[in-house]
């Protein structure tokens, strides 16, 4: 997830199958630096909130409870002001006191992170079963979610929606289409075999036009964590016995796309303890929001023990790259901290949570490096914890695809 969004950044691709080319930005950049829409006073971020406004909102809100904060009541007013009647969000509402017509762009990305800060933030249960009610709707028939409702499925947009479900108090595997597939289905369809060799467990992002699967690590970095139904912020998990890809078949089962996606990006780091940009004109440019992604994912799925050196790549080169990026981009290195075990506040010298806290208004609570009281009142209202996307940020159908940070890209 790359701020993609990942977080919500950066780079596009054309999607695998389809016509439009997307417009390539520079990897961890806002969508424009000089926004041609005014940026709300509620909204974090000061770059143009066009393509990326409710997913950058929504990452800094998980990545804030994580670590006790607690986001001023005008920023959360302004993301669940961005929910339309039928409870999809688009990407960015300007007008969001009109009501959303069939012309308003919700999407599948935008609606699941939403879901999963309010749940967050706590106090807007309606909201967010709106939400999943939205999710639910528009749910493939393979099981999986597009960017745009009816789009074909995508790793990153199915991976993306499962953390919601999951945070929100669904469980994924339960969740069905009328054909009786889960969202856990569509990931596995597209998850290679471990006869693959070195792509062997990654998640493709979408068949390529002749039906084949091209191993993407920022779609496998969201595979691994929607199959876990961490969300954003993915608990530190424990080591395995034996790290190597399990079996010749694809991975059915949740544990088995999680461990075998694990694997792919473990050894995808291993060669330069980070990822590489795909972007064009980036020759071996680390991709910083990836590489944190794929900490993220590693972590939560495996332990620690293969996510010591990339995190300290991450400590000593992302810093002005976040500092650049946005709250996004904080947030995933405040994700990849929270997954590791590290203290995010002592980032190689540098306090994420109090530099993201300062790219919005002024949070309610600020908390601590000692938080642990307010992670249990998180607990008691229902907060989240980690994963994506990036994501990629889609405009409406007809005028391409963004991503914005979660670069849908082939490794």
């Amino acid at each position: 997830m790359n701020i993609r969004r990942s977080a919500a950044l950066v780079a596009a691709t054309v999607v695998i199958g389809g016509a439009a080319a997307p417009t390539a930005l520079a990897d961890g950049a806002s969508p424009s630096a000089t926004p041609k829409t005014a940026v709300p006073s509620g909204l974090y971020g000061s770059g143009d909130p066009t393509y990326d406004g409710v997913w950058r909102q929504s990452l800094a809100f998980v990545a804030q409870r994580t670590e006790g904060v607690r986001p001023a009541a005008k920023a959360v007013d302004w993301l669940a002001g961005q929910q339309c009647e039928n409870g999809g969000f688009a990407a960015f509402r300007a007008e969001p006191g009109t009501a959303c017509d069939a012309k308003t762009p919700v999407d599948s990305n935008s609606t699941a992170a939403a879901v999963q800060a309010l749940t967050a933030v706590g106090g807007h249960k309606g909201e967010v079963a709106k939400g999943v009610a939205w999710l639910k709707k528009n749910q493939n028939a393979d099981g999986g979610w597009g960017y745009n409702p009816g789009g074909a499925s995508d790793g990153n947009s199915t991976a993306v929606v499962l953390g919601a479900l999951s945070t929100s108090g669904d469980e994924p595997a339960e969740v069905r289409s009328a054909s009786g597939k889960s969202g856990l289905d569509a990931l596995a369809a597209l998850t290679l075999p471990c006869a693959d060799g070195k792509n062997g467990g990654a998640l493709a992002y979408q068949p390529d036009k002749k039906g084949d699967l091209v191993a993407n690590a920022d779609a496998t970095a969201a595979g691994v964590l929607g199959a876990l139904g961490s969300g954003f912020a993915a608990e530190k998990g424990t080591a395995p016995d034996a790290y190597t890809c399990e079996g010749g078949a694809t991975a059915k089962t949740a544990d088995g796309i999680a461990h075998n996606g694990a694997v792919y990006l473990q050894n995808q780091l291993s060669t330069h303890l980070y990822l590489k940009s795909q972007l064009a004109g980036a020759s071996d440019q680390p991709d910083y929001g990836n590489t944190a992604d794929a900490v993220t994912a590693v972590a939560a799925a495996e332990g620690i023990k293969y996510t010591k050196d990339p995190y300290a790549w991450l400590e000593k080169n992302a810093r002005d790259w976040a500092a650049g990026a946005g709250p996004a981009a904080y947030a995933q290195l405040i994700f990849a901290a929270h997954a590791t075990g590290n203290d995010p506040r002592d980032f190689g010298g540098t306090d994420l949570v109090s530099a993201l806290n300062r790219t919005g208004p002024d949070p309610a609570s600020a908390g601590s490096a000692d938080s642990g009281d307010e992670k249990k009142k998180d607990d008691d209202s229902g907060s989240v914890s980690w994963v994506i996307v990036g994501v990629m940020f889609i405009a409406a159908v007809g005028v391409g695809i963004l991503i914005s940070g979660r670069k849908k890209r082939q490794q």
